[in-house]
This record gives C-alpha cells, sequence and structure tokens, in this order.
C-alpha cells in the first residue's frame, strides 16, 4: 500500500533523530567548512528553515549537504535525509498544487515527488547551479507536469480503443495450455503485470477484485493494467 506524504514526512523526521544519524552527520560536517560550526542536524534544518534571510549563506549550506549526499561514503544516506526535510516546505506546495491540478493518481503522487526529488539530489550538477532549492524544485515540478501531459497525450492517442477489448481478444488459447504457461507467455510480453491482466481478462475478475488481491489501490491496478495492455496492442502491431 503506497504511503501517504504525511507518513513519509514522519518517517524522514523519525530516521534523523537516532544516535547513528548523528554519528554519520558528524562524519561529514568536519569536511564541510559551512556545516562544521552545526552540533546537530536539527540544529541545520532550523537555520535552513527558520534562520536569517542569507539566502547566500543558505544556498551555501544545502550546497555541502548536495555534495555530502552524492559522495559514496556511508553518510550519504543522513546528507539526503537532510535535503529532502530542508526542500520539505517546497515539496509539500508542489504536492498541494499537483493534487489541485490533478496531476497523475492522488495516491502515487507522494511517492513520484519523493523519487524525482531523491533522483535529483544525487543527480545535480552543481557546476550549473546558481541556486539549489529553487532549481530542484522547479525540476520536479516541470517534469511532474510533462509526464502528466504525456500520459494526457496517449490516453487521448487510444481513446477509440478499449483495454479490455484488446486483451480479451488475444488470450484465446487453447484448452490444453496451462494457465501458468499462458502467464509465463504474457509476461514475456508484458513483463510483471501478465497476472494483473489475465485475472481480468480471461478470469473476470474486476480491476477492483485483483487490486485487493494484489495488494494494490484501485487507482494503481488501473493505470499498470491500461499501460500493460497498451503494451501488448503495441507488439501486436508490431508483429501484424
Amino acid at each position: 500500500m503506497p504511503f501517504s506524504w504525511h507518513e513519509i514526512h514522519e518517517h524522514l523526521m523519525q530516521s534523523s533523530t537516532p544516535l547513528g544519524f548523528q554519528r554519520a552527520f558528524d562524519a561529514f560536517r568536519q569536511d564541510h567548512e559551512h556545516l562544521e560550526h552545526f552540533h546537530d542536524p536539527a540544529a541545520v534544518l532550523d537555520t535552513l528553515h527558520h534562520g536569517s534571510r542569507d539566502h547566500e549563506a543558505k544556498n551555501r549550506i544545502l550546497t555541502s549537504l548536495i555534495m555530502a549526499a552524492q559522495s559514496r561514503n556511508k553518510s550519504a544516506d543522513c546528507a539526503l535525509t537532510m535535503m529532502l526535510l530542508a526542500l520539505w516546505p517546497g515539496l509539500d506546495a508542489i504536492m498541494r498544487r499537483s493534487k489541485r491540478r490533478r496531476l497523475g493518481y492522488a495516491d502515487e503522487l507522494p511517492s513520484e515527488i519523493l523519487g524525482r526529488a531523491t533522483e535529483a539530489i544525487r543527480c545535480l550538477d552543481l557546476s550549473r547551479v546558481n541556486r539549489v532549492a529553487a532549481t530542484i524544485l522547479r525540476n520536479i515540478e516541470r517534469d511532474i507536469m510533462r509526464a502528466h501531459q504525456r500520459e494526457v497525450s496517449r490516453q487521448r492517442q487510444h481513446a477509440d480503443i478499449d483495454p479490455d477489448e484488446v486483451s480479451i481478444g488475444v488470450f484465446v488459447r487453447e484448452p490444453t495450455t496451462s494457465p501458468e504457461r499462458l502467464e509465463a507467455e504474457v509476461a514475456s510480453i508484458i513483463g510483471v503485470d501478465a497476472r494483473l491482466v489475465l485475472r481480468v481478462a480471461v478470469d473476470g475478475f474486476s480491476q477492483i477484485e485483483i487490486a485487493v488481491e494484489l495488494g494494490l489501490s484501485e487507482a494503481a491496478s488501473r493505470k499498470r493494467y491500461q499501460r500493460a495492455t497498451r503494451r501488448l496492442r503495441d507488439a501486436m502491431q508490431k508483429n501484424a
């Protein structure tokens, strides 16, 4: 079951308090002059969220955290967690705007934003960035909007095709074909969602019922089913 936005924040907060987290912070703060005078992670976050209006100083702190998060040291995960918490007000604003604009499925947005933020922090090229926080947040929101626009475009292109009809037409099998063999054959085409598609198209279950069976949300089940049947249709067209 997907984590809620609140649960993700609670997990990040809880993971930043143990003694091991403090030790990891101590391990990298000495290597960065803009962090070395802070005695604990909470002091860093307090400065970033409630400190002075010296934006240059805050940007230097964020840059140091990015460098630590991109390192190969064992403390990199600590720096990543601190960066996510430092960016949380901006990430929260993106979450609220995305929900208001109905970008994607609401229950999938938390993990999508978290994943994009993590990737942005790990991959940011500091040599090409002046404002760390603004750049990361702008890129995340831009990418979410672009992904939504691509999904809308795909749905419009295939709006005249019923995924159920596509899959039912394909999965006519010989009586001697075992369910296991059929699933293996379908999996070779559409991957891990073969069981989801077969349970709906062949066995006649609703997507809601299969969502419960597979431990998915209804929205996630519907989205994965649509993607899988699109992959199947594309494979059929190539082989036609």
